[in-house]
């Protein structure tokens, strides 16, 4: 299989980056994926459609590494969220971009419909969700941190699953909403998944939402109390995850119930 080389602005051998390797149960190969279409999503935020031959599916939930290797043989790679439901025909990847990073530059600003790319997976299999599961879920995200809780709430649309759900979005600002409009039409049209948002730095003229970082009491403002035992999954930076994942302990939700996942500073 051959490799993807690209111009990494300023890396080579010498840089010591750090790359973000997730742990494997079993050995998974890179493969060639062809871009059919990039989507922007936000300014800074665009999504990926894959066409990835002998794709075998994968989970809600899951992620992929992407690779970028230079002409002198660096190589570059980053964990990427799934956006997909598993029943879609391509698979999606949606990447924040970083100003200061690697990879997500090439990705949201460089890569074209025609181009070819280089990942391996799908990893994880304990930030997963399948409709048989049932719920109700609650799900609290961040930002870039929706990715894996859409591909979740896409899943769910995809079976016709009626499990109630509720998503907590946390976003700097409405224009910085990732998955704004379909997040706006599909409460619209199923009446058990409901959507919050807030907002922490800017807010349009006449915002009725939140305005703050997720807490406990936003969290009980949202009505998924303890006594409904939803299965609960977080998302985001990790401060976000902490603040959220410990108000829901300590709101009396069941600990085995909720399940986190974080992102830090990689590099991008």
């Amino acid at each position: 299989m051959g490799t993807i080389t690209l111009e990494i602005p300023g890396a080579s051998s010498a840089t010591g980056a750090t790359s973000v390797v997730a742990a494997q149960p079993r050995k998974l190969l890179w493969r060639l994926a062809e871009v059919v279409d990039v989507v922007r999503e936000t300014p800074r935020t665009k999504s990926l459609v894959l066409e990835v031959p002998g794709w075998e599916g994968h989970r809600a939930g899951q992620h992929v590494d992407v690779r970028l290797t230079a002409p002198d043989g660096y190589q570059a790679q980053r964990s990427y969220s799934i956006a997909s439901a598993p029943e879609d025909d391509r698979l999606v990847l949606t990447v924040d971009r970083m100003d200061d990073g690697e990879v997500s530059p090439y990705l949201t600003d460089e890569l074209m419909v025609g181009d070819m790319l280089e990942l391996r997976g799908p990893i994880g299999g304990y930030f997963v969700w399948e409709a048989a599961e049932g719920g109700p879920l609650l799900l609290v995200g961040g930002g870039s941190g929706v990715v894996p809780l859409m591909a979740m709430i896409r899943h769910r649309a995809a079976v016709g699953s009626d499990v109630p759900t509720c998503l907590l979005l946390s976003s700097r600002s409405y224009e910085e909403i990732i998955y704004r409009e379909e997040l706006e039409e599909l409460p619209a049209r199923d009446g058990s998944l409901e959507v919050f948002h807030t907002l922490t730095r800017a807010r349009p003229e006449g915002w009725g939402g939140h305005n703050r970082r997720i807490d406990a009491e936003m969290l009980e403002e949202v009505g998924w109390l303890p006594e409904k035992n939803p299965l609960a999954f977080v998302c985001g930076p990790t401060p976000l995850v902490e603040a959220a994942g410990s108000a829901l302990v300590d709101l009396g939700h069941d600990p085995a119930r909720v399940k986190t996942e974080r992102f830090g500073a990689t590099g991008g």
